[in-house]
């Protein structure tokens, strides 16, 4: 008889035992909460593991792998309760979570609840910001190691309001000078021009989720303060685009100066330090209302409103504080303190470096005569000094020409004849003269030539020692430092003498002293009527250019302390009409650049924290463009749901196009955040789940029609 083998039976799961003892210093409310609410929170999670309580002591019987995280799920709330901070039933549930997410097993590196629950990002009036799941502090983590974040997730995830507290806390700590706020204001299909109310009004619907975030932060009085000062900037995506200037504006360039509009991504600009500068991005605007913004010394560009300026006040520099950035509306009606122009502008750091150019004439030479020369060519070149230094000087830069004495102050530069020369050789300067368009040019039409004034410092500050010897000279005042004065005749050279300082890191200031009603001058004993008008420019040199090669000058200026600090303040912000715009975005490491008469501007945004919000409703143009304003010392989080995308059909979101772009580019951190993260009400996670099953639902559907 066959025997039949017994079917076996399923083995019981194997029962485990945890005991825990709750140190006498915490009462067990602290434990298990009001009412044991948080025992019974426990117990539900639970429901395989009998829990006892007794005393100060917690025991729990079950299956071996629910006890284990049982066990540990009391080590984890006794480690928060260390800390001083409460345990709710919120939290004992994202702590359940937590764990069954990380398994039976005990990962060392594994972030733990404790370490979630207790990681304080912000104190503000007795309440205290922290994330409170495992993918918050990850995001939160991710942007304090990198440099751009983006927080992509389901509405009430507090992707934007951690991202806030973040900011807020950078800015409190100095890590950052300002926080900039923004968000596309396109919702639900509706467009801003058919709203009722002003501009603000408008958009201020867009922008309150950000006001409302940041009033749970910040002391409500010192918000309208911090944004007075532009220290918080909260404004519409699109209204930050337009940091531009006309398509017209002069931009330098290592080969002088070029429309802004001409410009293209990898040309090369002159920043802030001299040296060329690559442009990173050339972003089209459209008309904009423009500004003239106008300097003391009459330097003066155009740009928008919202074009950024680095600038600092006299308190800022009294406080050894940093420049801040500010734009351009932001200064209006703010230009003076106390009498006082209020803000200063930074100049060139060191002198303009333009590629070397060869010369047909020594520039020390040339400014000498420009100076003081006969340049007509009717007769032979002619110069005038009562300083034989300069004669001597002038002889030994010009190679084949000698300097006759003719008498008094006069000396005529001849061609050095040798044997077998012929009577028709030109002679050296004249040559020279008439190669750069010089020859025949009177007191009042002379001019610097583009060859020497696009060419190196040390060319530039030659020709300008040259003209500093010949008709100008140091001015002393007691008690103050010395200021250099430069008289001429000629409009061009007054200007290319204001453009040669400015090239090397000075400024200028010019006026005019008319002909009509001045005193005669005196040559060969009569009277000498003034026929033109003189330019009179008042110069400041910064600390190591030499303005004079001439002995009695030079010690002069010197033993007056030289020119002190060249300094440059914003005088005037006057409207200009409405241009077509442009803006640009270069490499340099300040992003400054230098526009018309030497200033120093810049349009993107350094030593910020810059929060993009609702970021799915960005273009694919608008998200390059946001982010293509980071500057230096900035860190970026941009935020959105790609399920609630409310752009025009056939527009695709910047924010789901980027993804595909930025993936795996070093400092740049996506993080996800799910329904589990949701930190609203309970409904709106299990409200998101139903809609990410019901997609499912109809893409599967979908795709078996396809079929």
């Amino acid at each position: 008889m066959t025997q039949t083998p017994t079917k076996q039976q399923p083995q019981p799961p194997q029962q485990a035992r945890a005991h825990f003892v709750v140190p006498a210093k915490h009462p067990m409310v602290t434990v298990l909460g009001s009412g044991d609410a948080l025992l019974r929170v426990i117990e539900q999670a639970f429901p395989a593991v009998d829990i006892h309580v007794r005393g100060n002591e917690i025991s729990a019987v079950g299956e071996a792998p629910e006890v284990a995280l049982v066990q540990r799920l009391f080590d984890e709330m006794m480690l928060v309760l260390r800390t001083g901070q409460p345990m709710t039933e919120d939290g004992v549930e994202r702590s359940i979570a937590m764990l069954r997410a990380n398994g039976t097993a005990v990962d060392p590196d594994a972030e733990t609840p404790a370490q979630v629950l207790t990681q304080n990002i912000l104190s503000s009036r007795g309440r205290t910001i922290r994330p409170k799941t495992l993918n918050q502090k990850r995001y939160v983590d991710a942007i304090d190691t990198h440099t751009i974040v983006f927080g992509i997730g389901p509405a009430g995830t507090g992707k934007t309001y951690l991202a806030m507290a973040k900011a807020v806390q950078a800015l409190q700590s100095k890590q950052v000078s300002r926080i900039i706020l923004t968000r596309p204001a396109v919702e639900a299909g509706e467009r801003l021009g058919f709203l009722p109310g002003t501009l603000y009004e408008k958009i201020d619907p867009y922008l309150r989720p950000l006001y409302d975030a940041l009033h749970d932060m910040l002391d409500a009085d010192s918000i309208p303060r911090l944004m007075a000062a532009g220290t918080i900037e909260v404004a519409p995506l699109a209204y930050m685009r337009g940091r531009a200037q006309p398509v017209f504006t002069k931009v330098l360039t290592p080969d002088g100066w070029r429309p802004i509009g001409d410009l293209q991504v990898g040309d090369l600009v002159v920043g802030s330090d001299g040296e060329p500068t690559p442009v990173l991005g050339v972003y089209p605007q459209g008309e904009k209302d423009i500004y003239r913004v106008t300097a003391q010394d009459g330097a003066s560009t155009l740009a928008c409103g919202d074009h950024l300026w680095t600038v600092r006040t006299a308190s800022d520099k009294r406080r050894d504080k940093p420049w801040r950035v500010l734009e351009t509306k932001e200064m209006i009606g703010s230009l003076r303190a106390a009498h006082a122009r209020r803000y200063e502008l930074p100049l060139l750091t060191a002198p303009v470096c333009f590629p070397e150019r060869d010369v047909p004439m020594d520039p020390y030479a040339l400014g000498l005569l420009l100076g003081d020369g006969c340049l007509t060519g009717s007769t032979t070149p002619s110069f005038a000094t009562a300083d034989p230094e300069l004669v001597t000087a002038l002889e030994a830069a010009l190679p084949g020409v000698t300097v006759r004495h003719k008498g008094g102050p006069d000396y005529t530069l001849n061609r050095v004849r040798t044997p077998g020369d012929v009577i028709t050789t030109v002679n050296p300067v004249t040559a020279a003269l008439r190669t750069l368009d010089l020859l025949g040019n009177t007191s009042g039409s002379k001019f610097v030539p583009d060859s020497y004034l696009n060419n190196s410092a040390e060319i530039r500050l030659a020709l300008l020692q040259g003209l500093l010897d010949s008709d100008g000279g140091p001015v002393t005042q007691s008690d103050r430092t010395c200021r250099i004065q430069y008289t001429t005749t000629s409009i061009l050279l007054r200007d290319d003498v204001i453009a040669l300082v400015q090239s090397l890191g000075g400024v200028a200031y010019t006026r005019r002293r008319a002909a009509e009603g001045r005193k005669p001058g005196r040559a060969g004993g009569r009277d000498v009527q003034h026929r033109r008008d003189a330019h009179i420019i008042d110069i400041r040199l910064p600390e190591g250019v030499e303005p004079f090669r001439l002995a009695r000058k030079r010690d002069t200026y010197d033993a007056a302390g030289g020119g002190g600090r060249p300094m440059r303040f914003i005088d005037s912000i006057e409207p200009a009409g409405r241009e077509e715009a442009v803006c640009i975005q270069v490499a340099a490491a300040d992003s400054l650049y230098v526009t018309e008469d030497y200033l120093l501007t810049h349009n993107t945004l350094n030593d910020a924290f810059i929060i993009l919000d609702e970021a799915q409703n960005t273009s694919a143009e608008q998200m390059k463009m946001f982010l293509t304003r980071l500057g230096f010392d900035s860190k970026i989080v941009i935020t959105g749901d790609v399920t609630q995308v409310d752009l025009p059909n056939g527009t695709k979101s910047g924010l789901r196009q980027i993804q595909d772009i930025l993936t795996d580019i070093e400092d740049i951190h996506f993080s996800r955040l799910t329904s589990t993260d949701v930190v609203r009400h309970k409904l709106v996670g299990r409200i998101v789940d139903a809609y990410e099953r019901y997609d499912d639902s109809i893409a599967g559907a979908t795709g078996a029609n396809g079929k």
